[in-house]
């Protein structure tokens, strides 16, 4: 399943209605005829009114409409453009040809409003007789009455998911074709409800470098098999080199996760000061002294150990310091695993090495980054607004530059190697506190224990994440999740791809 920027989709609908010949009032009657199969299935009583642009969104819910009317329904349609597209124009006659009325502005009594108004190719801000009616909408839908967008909700930028002004909120939005970037990205993602895909014959020409969407199937196809007969050993040896006076709490949540995510052993390096901390309080954890003191110190010795590892996450809770600078800097040019770099390790290398591209051109092991926003913005010398407007562009970009894998963090997450791109949406609002990356990267690092490679870890070990925050939102809530309750439900994440 695709995930498709405005660019992506336009191209899509040209090879499918000049090279495959498939006429595009036939794709619009399609996209159409779902819409209504849709909405009587969120209304399936009371009256439904479709909310049209001049475009061919528009031009889908006249469609909609149509199919509704022709079904014994109770249908209006509003619609103020003063421009049509050919084909919006051809299903408006056809609208006004069985005796359909066009309202221009909304008014009371519907069961459910299909907004159709603007598409993906939408930027900007709503205005005028447009902005009216989405706020009426708005209010409707405050008193109980369900939204369905098509495509993507009116007002939200189609591959950024960047809203201006007043903008639709749906309760579903039923994607035509494929998923657009927009209702995944920014904003979006809280404008869109639930997101469902409807496929009308549109086909891809060419899926190379588009990205992916992480759902079960694709999940599962990733997840390494476990033979019953086998032996810890099978399952790799993982290294979680964490942890400062300030942030004991980072290196056992890694470590903790790590163990969940299937690693056969676990071993966790920390300063000296802090390993009565951890004493028995994750007894499968191996521990190792890293260093004396409260803070990690580089240790060229203690380093070459880390070569027996099939994995290393190293970075999270640290600290900002040259010594996790000189560390993160060994394992590039030294070891030969898989090797997380995140939080501090990242914060680091930003901070004291200027010319990151020449670092990681000399590296022997395969990386993967897992920054947020504010330490991928730290890493490519980018601005915050910059990344967040590019939507699915520059983690793929800034892999290609320093050549490794990307986990650019968010709401949604992007991960790529330059090359392919993936994208997660699953998760909750109770990741958003202390400690979450901790987890994710302890969950990744378990994967490439296992034997995947950094990509696939990155795509398979923050889709298990946000699963396991999902299950834990289900009884403790959003509100009270700690990143703790997330590697308490790991387990039933695994059981959700494993069930038949």
């Amino acid at each position: 399943m695709y995930i498709l920027t405005n660019a992506q989709m336009r191209e899509a609908d040209h090879y499918t209605i000049e090279e495959l010949g498939v006429h595009s009032l036939l794709l619009m009657e399609r996209a159409g005829t779902a819409l209504a199969d849709e909405a009587e299935k969120m209304s399936p009583n009371g009256k439904i009114v479709c909310l049209c642009g001049g475009g061919n969104n528009g031009g889908d819910g006249f469609v909609c409409a149509r199919i509704l009317k022709s079904r014994g329904r109770e249908v209006e349609v509003v619609c103020s453009a003063e421009n049509f597209s050919a084909d919006c124009r051809a299903n408006m006659e056809k609208w006004l040809s069985l005796g359909g009325e066009i309202l221009p502005e909304l008014t009371y009594g519907y069961g459910l409003i299909v907004d159709c108004l603007y598409g993906t190719g939408f930027h900007g801000s709503l205005s005028g007789a447009d902005a009216e009616n989405v706020s009426r909408a708005l209010r409707l839908r405050e008193n109980g009455v369900k939204i369905l967008s098509a495509d993507i909700p009116s007002g939200v930028n189609g591959d950024n998911g960047q809203v201006l002004g007043v903008v639709m909120t749906a309760d579903k939005t039923l994607c035509i074709g494929e998923i657009k970037a927009g209702v995944l990205l920014g904003d979006g993602i809280d404008h869109a409800g639930k997101i469902q895909r409807a496929d009308i014959g549109i086909e891809v020409k060419d899926g190379v470098g588009l990205a992916q969407f992480i759902n079960r199937a694709y999940a599962r196809e990733i997840l390494p098999k476990r033979p019953r007969y086998s032996h810890k050993g099978k399952y790799g040896r993982a290294a979680i080199v964490a942890g400062s006076e300030t942030y004991m709490g980072a290196a056992y949540l890694s470590a903790s996760a790590c163990l969940r995510a299937g690693a056969g052993y676990t071993t966790l390096f920390v300063p000296s000061a802090l390993v009565p901390a951890f004493a028995l309080k994750a007894p499968e954890v191996l521990l190792k002294i890293s260093n004396e003191g409260t803070m990690y110190a580089f240790n060229a010795s203690v380093m070459s150990a880390l070569q027996e590892y099939d994995c290393v996450a190293y970075g999270m809770g640290m600290g900002v310091s040259e010594d996790v600078a000189r560390g993160a800097a060994w394992l590039l040019l030294q070891y030969q695993g898989k090797l997380i770099l995140d939080a501090d390790g990242l914060n680091s290398l930003a901070c004291y090495h200027h010319d990151l591209p020449a670092l990681f051109r000399t590296k022997k092991c395969d990386v993967l980054l897992t920054p947020h926003a504010k330490e991928f913005s730290r890493l490519s010398g980018l601005g915050l607004e910059y990344i967040t407007l590019c939507g699915l562009v520059q983690p793929k970009e800034l892999a290609q530059t320093l050549g490794v894998n990307i986990l650019l963090k968010n709401a949604v997450s992007v991960i790529s190697d330059g090359a392919r791109v993936s994208v997660n949406a699953s998760g909750c609002s109770g990741q958003a506190k202390a400690g979450s990356g901790d987890v994710l990267a302890g969950v990744i690092a378990g994967l490439c224990a296992m034997g995947l490679s950094a990509f696939d870890a990155g795509v398979l070990g923050s889709y298990l994440t946000g699963k396991a925050a999902e299950f834990a939102s289900e009884t403790v809530g959003e509100y009270s999740m700690t990143a703790s309750d997330v590697i308490a439900y790991l387990g039933r994440a695994f059981l959700y791809l494993t069930e038949v």
